[in-house]
């Protein structure tokens, strides 16, 4: 298979989602070594959870399909799963030597151009591509305009839309705390 016979499978989920009447016309795929490794579908609408978004869905469904044995990963088996350490990607800015492998080597595939928590739930599962069908104008002109989101992030914290604020941070620090001096943290 190949970049058009994915990209017609989600849109194929896509507009699945809509005729039954799930959720937007969002559909995903997650391909690993040319195969498809997981599908998503947007179900807010039969769900009422406002982040089952295709790409969401299909990232959740990816790690369950690398990680079946999940509830033991932590205990014993962190090396053979999502969370094995790799090390940084030269000319990355991020301060850690290695990370959680999670996604890496993954496409994804989806039918309109992701919305600001996708692109968040991309970045953190390190997928090494994303292709998408429509544009954000194309989105917007349907009813789903995620300008606002992009715009607000811009702005400062008590500049935005939704009140954010920072309160206690001796009381945050304690988890702070609790992570940095865990002598076998795992970082992801």
């Amino acid at each position: 298979m190949g970049h058009k016979e994915f990209m017609a499978e989600a849109v194929r989920l896509a507009t699945e989602s809509v005729e039954n009447g799930w959720g937007g016309p969002f559909g995903t795929v997650i391909t690993m070594n040319g195969d498809i490794l997981a599908r998503g579908q947007n179900r807010v609408l039969l769900t009422g959870d406002p982040t089952a978004h295709g790409e969401v869905e299909a990232i959740r469904k990816a790690i369950q399909i690398l990680n079946p044995h999940a509830p033991s990963i932590a205990q014993d088996n962190n090396n053979a799963s999502t969370l094995e350490l790799v090390p940084r990607p030269e000319g990355s800015p991020d301060p850690l030597p290695e990370r959680a492998r999670m996604l890496m080597g993954c496409t994804l595939y989806t039918s309109g151009a992701p919305c600001p928590m996708c692109m968040s739930a991309i970045y953190w599962s390190r997928i090494d591509t994303v292709y998408f069908g429509a544009d954000l104008e194309a989105t917007r002109k349907i009813g789903f305009d995620d300008a606002f989101q992009y715009e607000d992030f811009r702005k400062p914290l008590d500049q935005r839309r939704i009140r954010i604020e920072q309160i206690h941070p001796e009381l945050g620090a304690e988890a702070y705390n609790a992570w940095t001096s865990k002598p076998d943290n795992h970082p992801y």
